[in-house]
Order: structure tokens, then sequence, then C-alpha cells
């Protein structure tokens, strides 16, 4: 603790640059650091992302493809069953639909193609529904896919692997400790077994959480290092949105700098993983955005799942005004 207790954040990022993982202590002081500390937690956090990802920034682009109707009660959610949000509620998209998101997705120069659907998990008619489109975006587009289809049997995983899906997205959400706080109709373990399903079909795993719940700072601690264990390659790390109509509506608890250290303990904890600002960023970091890339080297690129993000162009300026580049399987392209 001595490095973070005399304010050398360098020194913690030379220890992890080294091969050492920081303990929890030191991931609490991070968060807990003040506000005027920022700056110095992001240029060290900067060297740690420079070494594995250098200037480079992944773009992802996400549909929705099919919204509301979920039986589940997650309180963050906007599609859930509790959920009062005027959401628009329809069953997966046709074929076209799909493919015209994933020509959209190309223009936009993502490298990844989100197929997402809200459901506990998918039925025989949605599972058909991926098998038949994803071989068919992936012959047309460049496009790696991750598919988002809720909680998966090892059966599910292994016909999406089939398929083609490069990776599945399933987030943690928040802490083991926190999560019968925001949802009670599966728990933390549930998801976990469906993280290990999508690791021994061979897929690569996505997975992250929402800073803002109501939870602790040892809460966000706990899932950066939960997320170090299950070796996850792409953490997205969202800040929530607190839509009106869902239990967790004006929760208001974040600040631009703490959502940065979040994202800053996120890179020292998990150094060579990608790391993805997701919802909610343009509402919490408001101008401090590009500094969030300073951490984190991915980004979704347009809208999220119910509620919209900044015009892509104003993504595009702000990478090119960092002095960094969009790649797309590791090629880099002019922004």
């Amino acid at each position: 603790m001595h490095d973070v207790a005399t304010g050398t954040w360098h020194g913690l990022a030379d220890r992890v640059l080294a091969g050492e993982s920081i303990g929890r202590d030191e991931a609490l002081s991070i968060l807990r650091a003040d506000d005027t500390q920022v700056l110095d937690i992001l240029a060290a956090a900067y060297r740690i992302r420079h070494r594995y990802h250098g200037n480079t920034v992944q773009l992802y682009f996400l549909m929705n493809a099919k919204s509301g109707l979920c039986p589940e009660d997650c309180g963050y959610c906007s599609q859930s069953k509790i959920s009062t949000a005027p959401v628009e509620k329809y069953t997966i998209l046709n074929r076209e639909k799909l493919m015209d998101a994933a020509r959209v997705a190309a223009e936009r120069k993502a490298k990844t193609y989100c197929l997402v659907i809200s459901a506990r998990g998918p039925n025989e008619r949605e599972m058909k529904a991926v098998e038949t489109i994803v071989p068919e975006i992936k012959a047309k587009y460049d496009l790696k896919i991750c598919a988002c289809l809720g909680l998966l049997t090892e059966e599910h995983a292994q016909r999406l692997k089939a398929a083609g899906v490069d990776r599945v997205n399933h987030n943690l959400n928040t802490s083991e400790n926190h999560y019968k706080e925001i949802c009670t109709t599966h728990t933390f373990a549930d998801r976990k077994e469906t993280l290990h399903h999508v690791r021994n079909a061979g897929m690569e795993l996505c997975s992250g959480g929402i800073i803002g719940m109501g939870e602790t700072d040892d809460d966000v601690v706990d899932m950066a290092m939960e997320l170090r264990e299950l070796k996850v390659e792409s953490i997205p790390l969202n800040f929530l949105n607190a839509v009106d109509g869902t239990p967790l509506e004006g929760n208001d608890q974040l600040t631009p700098a703490y959502c940065l250290k979040a994202l800053a303990m996120f890179r020292f904890v998990n150094p060579d993983r990608e790391l993805r600002i997701s919802g909610g960023r343009e509402i919490h970091l408001r101008s401090l955005q590009p500094l969030g890339l300073y951490a984190a080297n991915s980004m979704f690129v347009g809208d999220y799942l119910t509620t919209q993000g900044q015009p892509p162009q104003a993504d595009y300026d702000m990478i090119r005004d960092l002095g960094f580049e969009v790649t797309i399987n590791e090629e880099t392209v002019s922004s």
C-alpha cells in the first residue's frame, strides 16, 4: 500500500506492468482517492492500457433484436416484467431487419455486432433465428458476432458456437453480495453458470456490470475481481441510466470523477482485458467522456438497448481528437 498511500499511482502501475495482480485494498484506494487525483490515476492507467492496446479503440454496435416482454425482475432494466417504462415490445426481428442492422454496424466501423434479446433465456424459435442469421451476417460483412440471449444451457452454448458466434455477453452486473438487491428471479450463481457453459463451448466471454445501483465500493471491487478470476476477454462497464418506471428510477449517485476512477480501477485489476465504456457514459461522464478512453479501449457507437447514445460522428471526432485510432480486426481505419 505504500505506493498508493503516498499518491504515486505510477508505482502501482509499475507493479501491474511487472505482472503483479493488485489486491482489494489497492483497488479500493483507487475508488476512494480524492477527485483531484483523477488525472494522476488515469495517467497511470493509460500506461497499462497502452502496453496492451496501444492507442487503438474498438467499436461495438448493439442491436436490440427482441424488446420488452421479459419475465425477469432486474431492477435496472426498462424491459423487465416490473418496469412501467414506455419501451417498444416486439418478438425477435426478421432476417431483413437483422441484416440491415449488420450493414449499419459495418458502415459505422464497428468490429463487433452485438445481437441482444430480452428474455430469461432463448426459446427454440429464437435459437433457430440466431443460428440462421449469424452465418449469413459473417458471410456478407467482416463482423465479429457477440450474442446476448440471457441464461444459457450447455446445449445452447454448443449450438451458438457451431453457428459461428464468437463471443457471448452475459454480465455479472454487480457483486454476488449485492445481486439479491437488484434481482430475485435468478441468482448470481445462475449467471456464472452461463459463463461457464460459454467458456466450455469454446467461445470468448464478454461480461461486465453496472455502476450506480446503490452498491458499495466493496461491491464494485468484488465485481472487478470476480471478472479477473473468470478471465473474461471483454468487460463492458455501464453507468446506470435510471429510467423512469424502473425500481431504480431517480437513483443518481454517480459523478464523472467516480466513473473515471471506476474505469481506471477495472484497468488496474484487469490490465490486458478489453475494457468498454458502455451505457450511461453520455449522461454520467458528460464533458469528461474523452478521459474515459485513457483507461478503456473500446466503446459502443450509436444507441443502446432502449436509450439513445450520442451521434456516431461525435464518437469518431472524440477518438480522433485524442490521437487514437479505430481498429477493425487489428487494422486501423480512418475516423
